[in-house]
């Protein structure tokens, strides 16, 4: 019996012997042989790369305003498992009082909501969206979260959105950051532009997994810091552009169109100072910035395009702007097809600058097809030595291609050159006719239209976006000098006379263009309205396009001069009314006969009429305030104190008694 459980002993005893020398073995084998092996797994399995991302760039107007910038946003998720049952139900009321003064929803309803999670084991609820870093705080420190993720449950992701400061004005320019149908990225506007300028680059950090799910960092050698984005410094002036959008959005509401667009460009340098495109949208008829209509729009620009029949019939010396040319009843008839003016009206012997001014298409097609029939090349060459018939290339991606008709294709017939010489036939976008015009108005000289001025490292500039010349000289300058002349007076006598003001000078061509003529025998035709021109006349400074697609025609106000012109004029009288012209003020104690003419005159007035009460209605409160106070009147304001004198309380021709009180309502 006792051998019987000798051996037994020595046998367990054996097999444990046996057990741990495979134990040593097998730890010295994994320590030296195969130790390499695992110290990898582990590595992968337990040490993670992280990227740190980069700050995005700014994106700035040209007076410093800021268009686009990245914001932190917090979303808040609820482990409702983690508080334990006294915190839960001592803390749920404070709560849910809490985030209903924060987020808006009754008490009664986050109480639910919270006891609810709680009892289904919800351990990922979702709390709050998209806060702000302000929100985000406050709700940090509300009873049961402010105890962090494992006491209080309260679960912090954050990531960031561009935001655009001025809301949705130039939105569509100046770019967002989206996702296609596919899931890819989509930027577009300066976003997408210079998107490798304002990204920057990731940086990236080793991190070991800890308890829990937890990572800490790991500093080594490896570590990149992230290098932020550029900022972009636009040529967006937001006081302009602020003109131009509302200009725009009140003449299509007032049209009921279905979408236009607005450009201002800086005549000398080409950049571009507003661009405004709005459409209406289906859901609601509100307009917004959806499409880039002034880059990626194309079609027939209707008369615009005659300032191209002036241009090379007065380059090619073909004839002057004093020929006689028949209207014949505002009809032609070429290639059995009608060629006919908008208003058959009027005299019917005009000059060449004439029917340019009236917008005459029989005179401009006259013209063009007398002079060019026998050699149309010579005109499409001029269009082409202009660099019309290509892209302008601009930075911001989605320009059209434009399309002039070719002699020689099969897209060109006798058709072609009359069809073109009043704006049909052809297909150019908003930006590439405002290039053409702006060209007149520097002088002959064409510029790159242009979105970005600089581009800023803090506060060092690493590159530069000066002025690109496209063509040098597109027509001599007699040519310039006869083109602004005749543009000047389609706003004094012409087709747009109605925004003719005697305060300052404009000039500029209307166009009608009428869409869907050659489809179901244009039962469904609309038009396309628009106005460029430039301002002032002697010294252009601006040149500006408005084009307005689909206006109502009920009214039969669907022309360019009633659509577009008035847009352009809203523009323009802002812009020249209110924007300083100088930085400088030079010979300041110079003295001015006209000024002391008129300072001489009007003291002799004040002194006559100092024992009665002047009559103040329709001066600007800044000059009535002093006037009367200066008579030993005390003045009292009603309204905002900076519009013009709508009322005064005391009747004008009053005996003066200083002391009194007079009351000024200001509009």
């Amino acid at each position: 019996m006792e051998k019987s459980i000798m051996y037994r002993l020595y046998l367990v005893s054996i097999l444990i012997l046996i057990f741990a020398l495979a134990i040593v073995y097998k730890l010295t084998t994994i320590q030296w042989k195969e130790g390499e092996h695992y110290r990898k797994l582990a590595k992968i399995r337990t040490v993670k790369t992280f990227v740190v991302p980069a700050n995005r760039g700014n994106i700035y107007s040209s007076d410093g305003s800021l268009l686009a910038t990245s914001v932190s946003i917090y979303d808040v998720r609820f482990d409702a498992l983690a508080p334990n049952e006294k915190i839960f139900n001592e803390n749920i009321g404070p709560l849910s009082d809490s985030l209903a003064k924060l987020l808006g929803h009754p008490s009664g309803y986050y109480e639910t909501k919270l006891v609810n999670a709680r009892k289904n084991k919800n351990r990922f609820l979702l709390l709050a969206k998209d806060l702000s870093f302000t929100q985000y705080k406050k709700l940090k420190s509300y009873p049961i979260l402010k105890l962090g993720i494992y006491k209080g449950g309260r679960i912090d992701s954050v990531r960031e959105i561009r935001k655009h400061p001025i809301g949705e004005i130039a939105q569509r320019t100046v770019g967002y950051l989206g996702f296609d149908k596919n899931g890819m990225p989509n930027i577009v506007g300066l976003e997408g532009a210079y998107n490798h300028y304002l990204s920057g680059k990731n940086g990236k950090i080793l991190k070991q997994k800890i308890a829990k799910g937890q990572y800490k960092p790991i500093r080594d050698d490896n570590e990149i810091d992230p290098i932020d984005g550029s900022d972009i410094i636009s040529t967006i002036d937001v006081y302009i552009q602020d003109i131009a959008h509302h200009s725009l959005l009140e003449s299509l509401q007032k049209n009921k169109a279905e979408h236009g667009c607005v450009i201002v460009m800086e005549t000398q340098t080409g950049y571009i100072k507003a661009i405004s495109n709005l459409g209406r949208t289906e859901k609601d008829s509100v307009y917004k910035e959806r499409l880039n209509y002034a880059i990626r729009e194309k079609g027939e620009p209707g008369s615009t395009f005659k300032l191209i029949d002036m241009i090379a019939l007065l380059e090619d010396h073909k004839v002057d702007t004093t020929k006689i040319y028949n209207r014949k009843g505002g009809r032609i008839t070429l290639f059995g097809r009608d060629v006919v003016d908008s208003h058959s009206e009027g005299p019917q012997l005009i000059t060449l600058a004439n029917g340019f001014e009236i917008s005459s298409n029989t005179v401009m097609v006259q013209a063009v097809y007398e002079n060019y029939k026998n050699n149309p090349m010579q005109f499409v060459d001029r269009i082409n030595k202009m660099g019309l018939n290509k892209p302008l290339g601009l930075s911001i991606k989605g320009e059209a291609n434009p399309f002039i008709p070719q002699p020689g294709t099969p897209r060109w017939n006798g058709m072609s050159l009359p069809w073109m010489a009043f704006g049909y036939g052809i297909e150019v976008t908003p930006m590439q006719t405002l290039t053409l015009y702006n060209a007149i108005a520097n002088n002959g000289e064409m510029v790159k239209p242009q979105f970005v001025s600089e581009i800023k490292e803090w506060n060092t500039t690493i590159k530069k976006f000066d002025k690109q010349v496209i063509h040098p000289k597109i027509c001599s300058k007699e040519t310039i000098k006869k083109l602004k002349a005749i543009m000047q007076n389609v706003v004094k006598l012409g087709t747009a006379k109605k925004i003719y003001s005697k305060d300052f000078s404009m000039a500029g061509k209307t166009g009608t263009a009428q869409g869907n003529y050659g489809i179901n025998n244009g039962d469904n035709k609309h038009y396309i309205s628009s106005f460029v021109g430039f301002f002032p006349v002697d010294k252009p400074k601006y040149t500006c396009i408005v084009v307005i697609h689909k206006p109502n025609t009920a009214s039969g106000s669907f022309y360019g001069a009633d659509v577009a012109a008035p847009v352009f004029k809203r523009i323009a009288q802002k812009i020249f009314t209110d924007s300083p012209t100088t930085n400088e003020i030079q010979n300041l104690n110079q003295k001015v006969n006209k000024q002391e003419y008129s300072y001489n005159r009007y003291f002799t007035v004040a002194q006559s009429e100092k024992y009665e009460v002047p009559n103040v209605k329709g001066m600007p409160a800044m000059d009535a305030v002093p006037l009367l106070e200066n008579l030993g009147m005390k003045v009292r304001l009603r309204g905002n104190g900076v519009g013009k004198v709508k009322h005064q309380s005391i009747v004008s021709g009053t005996p003066l008694k200083k002391g009194t009180i007079i009351e000024l309502q200001i509009n």
